[in-house]
């Protein structure tokens, strides 16, 4: 089993931190081996120097389902701390809950994906502390979908929100620990940073084999496979076919009313799509979209994750639906994040020309082609910020 960055920490404290009062941005995934929170731990060892406590998206027991859902500020009854939501009225920590402390402690479970918001959380607070001349330690934890593989697009500068700061591919192979001294470095955020790595992970680590407990980070997050399809699965968010939420399966299932298993079988057939299987079959969400409705469609089964290309699947996919269902398949219109005027999917894919080419019916193939230099400059630059071999 290996030991988080969390358990690395209380292990053995720095005497440079002796007499600074610590904020904890968290939420209840951010526990040690023996499934106690961090906050708990954290206050055992560092007592009424642990001051406040911060919470990402969803809220902080990841009780709060969708986007554009917000949490309030409120007392922490375990801790008695005060507990302010970054997902909330505003996305940014202010300087008065930052005047509560010297050192930001961040541990939170990131799933490996662009547009999951966890790091946007982070770097705002990673701006702020360089602001106000605070210091962030980042407690590591393991990438679920492992550290090997990076996959996508980089997002546009004309596609930039909450849900995308930085010119990342959708999948980047990067711990959070390792996001944390990328963005900070590359994008001249200027904070003080440190990361307190893990002990015993490898790049190629599944989660399972972390022999760490699996905490869902956000509700539609229950599984570790959940986290290996949500790289493309996340793209039907802009969408009017449903993701699976409103189902034991979210993200692994995907389909709508309009669908038919046949056809879109055929067309999906022209793309290599290793390390998964379309199993046909319908579901009926109970919240969301087409909720109560009979949805004909898929649930993506990932046969061998080191083959498995989550965006390219999920991509051909959408083409195939475009290809079929004109009539029927809808973009999502805004809001989405807080951006009301332009498309959720372009927001989703980083790219209006993905979108376009997508439309276009250009082959999923010969759209990667055209991503390989900015990936391949992305893969390069990441290994500078490697902490793990």
């Amino acid at each position: 089993m290996i030991k988080t960055g969390l358990e690395c920490f209380l292990g053995k404290i720095p005497d440079s931190f002796a007499d600074r009062r610590f904020g904890l941005l968290s939420n209840q995934a951010s526990t040690d081996a023996r499934l106690r929170h961090s906050k708990d731990c954290l206050q055992e060892r560092l007592g009424d120097r642990l001051t406040c406590l911060f919470s990402p998206q969803h809220g902080f027991f990841s009780e709060k389902q969708d986007n554009m859902i917000e949490s309030g500020h409120w007392s922490d009854p375990a801790t008695g701390l005060p507990l302010f939501s970054l997902y909330g009225e505003s996305r940014r920590p202010t300087f008065e809950m930052f005047d509560l402390l010297d050192v930001l402690l961040i541990d939170l479970l990131d799933v490996g994906t662009r547009v999951y918001t966890f790091l946007y959380t982070m770097a705002y607070c990673l701006e702020a502390a360089a602001a106000w001349n605070k210091k962030v330690v980042v407690l590591d934890r393991p990438n679920p979908i492992g550290g090997l593989r990076v996959e996508g697009n980089l997002l546009s500068d004309d596609c930039t929100s909450f849900v995308g700061l930085y010119p990342l591919p959708m999948r980047h192979g990067l711990t959070f620990g390792e996001l944390a001294l990328y963005i900070n470095t590359e994008f001249h955020l200027g904070a003080d940073l440190e990361v307190i790595a893990m002990q015993g992970w490898r790049r190629s680590m599944s989660f399972g084999e972390s022999g760490l407990p699996w905490v869902f980070p956000s509700p539609n997050m229950p599984t570790p496979a959940t986290a290996l399809v949500y790289p493309g699965q996340v793209i039907w968010e802009g969408t009017n076919v449903s993701e699976g939420r409103g189902t034991t399966l979210p993200f692994e299932l995907v389909g709508a009313p309009f669908w038919e298993h046949e056809p879109i079988v055929r067309l999906l057939s022209a793309t290599p799509l290793p390390g998964c299987f379309f199993r046909p079959l319908i579901f009926e969400p109970t919240s969301g979209k087409w909720a109560g409705a009979s949805c004909t469609g898929f649930q993506v089964h990932v046969t061998d994750p080191d083959t498995f290309l989550p965006y390219r699947t999920s991509l051909a996919l959408l083409q195939a639906v475009l290809r079929l269902y004109p009539d029927q398949f809808r973009y999502k219109d805004p809001p989405y994040e807080y951006e009301f005027e332009r498309l959720p999917m372009d927001l989703i894919l980083g790219s209006t020309t993905v979108r376009r080419q997508l439309g276009e019916g250009m082959p999923i193939l010969a759209m990667e082609e055209e991503w390989q230099q900015g990936l391949a400059e992305f893969a390069g630059c990441r290994k500078g910020y490697f902490l793990y071999q």
